[in-house]
């Protein structure tokens, strides 16, 4: 019964923390929001990838420094790892079971991850 309670607990939390980096993202204006679940891949580096980007590297170190300003404000979560900030055309935050992937457009395009990842479920988080 208590395995239950923790399991809903951790995938309460994990969605919560999806929907907190995706509107921390969304209120820097990030473009392209994906979401790709890896959950069902059985060599995935984390459960879950968000991947966005932004129109200039002042961006993409904004929504990346917005996303860890929202996570320890609102889930009191920080990132174990975060690496790219100095030249901001990929900043990658790592968040153990959810790693999120801030690109440049051109940086994007070069490394596809959505194609190396294609197995995921992918759906998209645009503002309309």
């Amino acid at each position: 019964m208590n395995k239950v309670k923790i399991e809903k607990s951790s995938d309460l939390l994990e969605k919560e923390t999806l929907n907190v980096i995706i509107d921390a993202i969304h209120d820097i204006k990030g473009k392209n929001v994906l979401k790709l679940d890896l959950r069902e891949i059985s060599d995935r580096p984390a459960d879950f990838f968000i991947i966005c980007e932004g129109d200039s590297s002042t961006q993409v170190k904004s929504i990346a420094d917005n996303i860890q300003k929202r996570t320890k404000q609102d889930l009191n979560l920080r990132a174990t790892h975060v690496e790219g900030t100095k030249n901001a055309t990929w900043i990658l935050l790592d968040y153990f079971d959810i790693m999120v992937h801030v690109f440049y457009p051109e940086t994007r395009q070069f490394y596809e991850l959505e194609e190396l990842w294609g197995d995921a479920k992918i759906s998209e988080h645009n503002l309309n």
